[in-house]
């Protein structure tokens, strides 16, 4: 099980919950009306990912799927605040992409040693001493910290290797790669002994180098999941250049040329943009041809594709170290491995505005807006960004909530705080 290959995983997140602000008076001996000072709640920890180099595959999440940062400590008087909650970091492999679950929007790719927040911990509340003025001075209410937002995601690893290699099974893909990396994939003559994606660095005399994937299980149909290829196609995605692998020795008696026409087209059905894919072809086994001619109209058909064609016998080591410097060679004129963009937009929650709100009024005239639905719509708002404000404000209209202030009263210039936010009315 150690060495079980795992390359999705479902796992729900849930940041951390600010601390509630404290309700507190300054007491000391000799000081009358010391006023308010309770402190401010501490913020929620957030859901980090952090990319592991020594993390290979996402086992790990087969066995725990939930995820939770600590909360933030709540105030306590003489102004102090809450201590904020420790964020929670979860190592994942490198090249692991995270999509929302429901719309499999990409939120993030994880091709780059760059830590990602993936949920937000909650902002600790406001304490009593905030909300003093000369009319208000001695304030016996403080607010609650906000909810640290959850997220459930599906983990997706794509490996980074710059080369893939593809083809039937048993052609000699784990041979080769065994030949010019210092992987050591499991070898044996019969078909499917690699059972997952093996990944290698090609060192070459010159200096140069790169990562060389052996993607196992490819036969016919694998886009619609036969064989192991629907598992491990998406391991072709990022390689920027393919090596088909072709057995051309005819000792299992099968057609070079059809099996490189099979594996095409398993390509294409699998990803448009594949079939596009620069390739190399390497033609195994040449060390025991049987028949010439199988060679010579596979060389015909592949290179009327664009695609060049190198003798090899990965057994004998023929051939092999040209195949690697002419994939040297075409890499350099390639652009970097593909790192996918975020198609994730970030949509505040749905909320039941229909429960009622809590509207009072202090003893300096401020109208104080307290509800439960409104602290989560209120967490998932960037009141910095003009938009953001706008879009709440249309909430707040949809909701009646504006409606609901005048019925209790609120007129223009009147002051309100709507949990941690103060503003004067204006209809």
């Amino acid at each position: 099980m150690a060495n079980q290959f795992i390359d999705t995983a479902r796992i729900v997140v849930k940041a951390g919950d600010g601390g509630g602000g404290a309700v507190s008076f300054h007491r000391e001996k000799y000081v009358a009306a010391g006023g308010p000072d309770g402190g401010d709640g501490g913020r929620g920890g957030n859901v980090v990912l952090r990319v592991d180099p020594h993390m290979s595959t996402l086992l790990d999440f087969r066995y725990k799927r939930k995820y939770a940062a600590e909360n933030g400590q709540d105030g306590r008087g003489k102004r102090c605040s809450g201590k904020d909650g420790a964020d929670l970091i979860i190592r994942v492999p490198l090249g692991t992409l995270v999509r929302d679950l429901a719309t499999r929007e990409i939120i993030c790719d994880l091709s780059t040693p760059d830590d990602f927040i993936l949920a937000k911990g909650g902002n600790g509340g406001w304490g009593n001493k905030h909300f003093a003025t000369p009319t208000r001075q001695a304030p016996r209410f403080a607010k609650a910290g906000l909810p640290g937002q959850s997220r459930e995601v599906l983990l997706e690893l794509k490996l980074l290797a710059d080369v893939g290699l593809v083809g039937f099974p048993n052609v000699g893909k784990s041979t080769l790669l065994s030949v010019v990396t210092r992987a050591q994939p499991k070898i044996a003559n019969y078909h499917f002994t690699t059972l997952s994606p093996n990944l290698g660095v090609v060192p070459l005399e010159d200096g140069r180098s790169f990562v060389l994937a052996d993607i196992p299980g490819l036969i016919e149909g694998a886009a619609q999941g036969a064989g192991l290829g629907h598992d491990f196609l998406r391991h072709i995605d990022r390689c920027r250049l393919l090596i088909h692998v072709v057995d051309v020795s005819g000792s299992e008696g099968r057609d070079p040329l059809a099996d490189f026409d099979a594996i095409c087209a398993e390509l294409e059905r699998w990803s448009p943009a594949l079939a596009n894919r620069p390739m190399l072809v390497a033609a195994n086994k040449a060390d025991i041809l049987e028949a010439p001619e199988l060679l010579a109209r596979l060389r015909a058909h592949v290179e009327a594709k664009g695609c060049p064609l190198y003798e090899i016998s990965a057994a004998t080591h023929q051939g092999t170290r040209e195949l690697m410097r002419a994939a040297a060679d075409r890499l350099a004129q390639l652009p970097p491995i593909l790192v996918y963009a975020p198609t994730y937009v970030e949509r505040p929650p749905e909320v039941d505005t229909s429960a009622p709100l809590e509207i009072t009024r202090d003893e300096d005239g401020t109208w104080l807006v307290d509800g439960p639905w409104l602290r989560q719509l209120m967490a998932n708002v960037n009141f910095s960004d003009y938009e953001s404000r706008n879009w709440f404000d249309r909430r707040l209209r949809e909701a009646g909530v504006f409606q609901q202030m005048e019925d209790r009263g609120v007129q223009d210039g009147d002051a309100v705080c709507l949990y941690n936010l103060e503003f004067e009315y204006q209809k």
